[in-house]
């Protein structure tokens, strides 16, 4: 029996990698592999009317059903939204997951955006998987991962070009936006931006590029083994 792939998917906030990669994280497990959401900070401070602390439980809860609902693991640091860091201490904790996991494929921010947490997520998932692949004393040994990818983010878009489209099926699809409605801020609930009907249609859009009906499109880190196209 062949074994899945392990993807990990490394966001800024909750909620950033279950709207641009979720799609594409549905579509794995339907196909038999395992995917891992990791979020770097709560997002806790993106609510113009609830309290930070009590936004925090809200978001964990949310970020956790998502993830259940396509079938997905859940996990988040313990760093506060807009504070962020990009030192080894970070990037360590990351490179300890990808050791532990081993993950094949990993998902992150693209390098710019208008959000500094994004960018340091970025930054910190570049450097837990050169960290993770160094032979050092870890109970978990040494790990390489093979294809590193940018999602496409709105909020992510100075010089970001895809040049990898993943098709995703219907069925993937109804599953993510059916998951992602359980978020208040995908609903436009915090600053009224529409969520989820940008990237529905830019699934669409992308989907036209790829001759296919919908698609994700990525940007590779790496020219690393291919992740399943249309």
């Amino acid at each position: 029996m062949t074994m899945g792939r392990t993807v990990l998917a490394i966001g800024g906030h909750i909620g950033d990698m279950d709207l641009t990669a979720g799609p594409t994280l549905a579509k794995m497990v339907q196909e038999g592999d395992r995917a891992i959401i990791l979020a770097c900070t709560y997002g806790e401070r993106g609510h113009p009317t609830i309290a930070p602390d009590e936004y925090r439980k809200q978001k964990v809860a949310e970020g956790e059903a998502f993830a259940a609902a396509i079938g997905a693991e859940f996990r988040v640091l313990d760093y506060s939204d807009g504070f962020l860091p990009d030192d080894d201490s970070a990037a360590e904790q990351i490179a300890d997951i990808i050791r532990q996991e081993k993950p094949e494929i990993l998902i992150t921010h693209w390098t710019t955006s208008i959000h500094r947490d994004h960018e340091r997520a970025a930054i910190l998932a570049e450097r837990g998987r050169f960290l993770a692949s160094l032979p050092v004393d870890s109970p978990y040994g040494r790990h390489g991962i093979s294809q590193f990818l940018h999602a496409d983010n709105w909020e992510d878009a100075e010089g970001f070009t895809p040049d990898l489209y993943v098709e995703i099926p219907d069925a993937a699809f109804e599953t993510w936006r059916a998951a992602i409605q359980g978020q208040a801020f995908a609903r436009g609930e915090t600053y009224g931006f529409r969520y989820i009907d940008y990237y529905s249609a830019n699934m669409l859009a992308k989907g036209c590029l790829a001759g296919t009906t919908r698609a994700c499109g990525f940007k590779r880190g790496d020219k690393g083994a291919e992740l399943a196209g249309p």
